[in-house]
């Protein structure tokens, strides 16, 4: 009964979409060899660093441990990888180490998939505090994150210029704009341009609306669930949720951003910014004539503290494991300074430690640096809970029903609404 029920989570967490052949798989018998399942290719860039890593780990404890990785592609809605760790649990075969998600880590730990590894990883403190909050459960920490993810306002620097902006005077991390100089550079761009000022992806219909848009309810100071996740009443409809779906209201009210964007559109000129992560800078590669760059969050003028969303795939151990020790040490092996700066720099990924941030800042773009330093100094996890994929789901529902709500219509009741629906999920 309990496989029944892990297998029913595990397929409900497959819908989590976050920001973004090989070995023969190892059945770990005999010494100290170390079997591990991965949700890439090996010809990826991601795939090759895996493999490098593996490669010196076994050069380096020769005689001592062993590993061996198996690459398992995902595909459409998370499937192939996803499909074959819930095989394995109905026959007790998982790996010895297995990759997961940011936002699965509660479930797989309450489900008894993936033991604790905090005894085992040596850099705890390198770590970025995101990286620990969202590999964290019940206070023990259960996942490392390799790296991170992140979101930024991708400006279109000509389209700013032509409407009388000074790029010298645009927002940084260190000091960032508030929402209201947000809107009122928003304003500006529509009255020049005669467009949309900004594609906020409001039609990615998935879990990019909870990713990108969570900040700026914590900016504002409030939370989905109260840090115990176990309720969401008196959190989710209290009077910071209401000024934040009030402000994202107000902002397509005003027509400053639009629900139907054309695809492309930033990259291709025909919106002056875009809500836009990381893998942007990778898209925009295919636009050379468009010269761009990036701004941090807006804060809440309320709190003036900056917040983005984080979160990436991470490292666990399989509680089923009976090699514990040097699948410890190939956890931590692979989230040393030298295995996260390798695949940071191979993926174009945001690091996930202090000294990975040192180590690659001179060798990014400035682009991503932008995103680099505010990862560094404001990244926030999202909730850590067993059943986050119907909490996610009923947050994203809330920002779709906020969009068609006009100025008079009662934030407050929809709120109320989406936490009743979130308080039957977490009990």
């Amino acid at each position: 009964m309990k496989k029944v029920i892990i297998t029913t989570i595990l397929i409900l967490m497959a819908i989590i979409v976050t920001a973004c052949g090989s070995e023969d798989e190892s059945s770990g018998a005999g010494g100290n060899e170390v079997s591990m399942w991965v949700h890439t290719s090996d010809e990826t860039p991601e795939g090759e660093a895996m493999q490098n890593t593996i490669d010196r780990f076994n050069e380096e404890f020769e005689g001592t441990y062993s590993a061996k990785i198996e690459f398992i592609p995902r595909s459409g809605a998370g499937g192939g990888y996803e499909d074959k760790i819930n095989a394995a649990l109905t026959t007790d075969t998982l790996p010895d180490i297995l990759t997961l998600d940011g936002p699965n880590t509660a479930a797989y730990a309450e489900a008894g998939m993936i033991a604790p590894i905090g005894d085992y990883v040596t850099n705890k403190d390198d770590l970025l505090p995101s990286i620990i909050q969202q590999g964290t459960y019940d206070d023990q920490l259960y996942a490392v994150g390799y790296s991170e993810s992140g979101v930024g306002i991708f400006y279109n620097e000509q389209m700013l210029e032509e409407a009388g902006i000074d790029l010298s005077t645009l927002p940084t991390v260190e000091e960032p704009w508030d929402w209201n100089q947000f809107m009122d550079l928003s304003e500006t761009l529509v009255d020049a341009h005669d467009v949309a000022a900004i594609d906020m992806g409001f039609d990615d219909n998935s879990e990019w609306l909870m990713y990108a848009f969570s900040p700026f309810l914590w900016s504002q100071g409030g939370n989905i669930v109260s840090e115990d996740g176990s309720t969401a009443e008196g959190y989710f409809n209290d009077e910071n949720a209401v000024k934040t779906f009030t402000f994202i209201q107000d902002f397509v009210e005003e027509g400053y951003t639009t629900i139907t964007p054309v695809e492309k559109g930033f990259h291709t000129g025909e919106y002056p910014m875009k809500f836009g992560g990381s893998w942007t800078i990778a898209e925009m590669e295919d636009y050379p004539d468009v010269e761009y760059g990036v701004m941090p969050y807006p804060t809440s003028p309320d709190t003036n503290e900056l917040v983005s969303p984080s979160g990436s795939w991470q490292y666990a151990m399989a509680a089923s494991s009976e090699k514990q020790e040097a699948a410890g040490a190939l956890i931590d092996f692979m989230t040393s300074t030298e295995s996260l700066t390798e695949i940071t720099l191979a993926n174009s990924v945001l690091p996930a430690s202090h000294s990975v941030v040192e180590a690659v800042q001179d060798k990014v773009s400035p682009q991503m640096n932008v995103l680099i330093q505010q990862n560094a100094n404001s990244a926030h996890a999202r909730p850590v809970l067993p059943n986050y994929p119907q909490v996610s789901r009923v947050f994203q529902q809330a920002i779709s029903d906020s969009l068609y709500y006009e100025e008079n219509d009662d934030i407050q009741k929809l709120l109320d609404d989406k936490t009743a629906q979130i308080e039957k999920a977490l009990k």
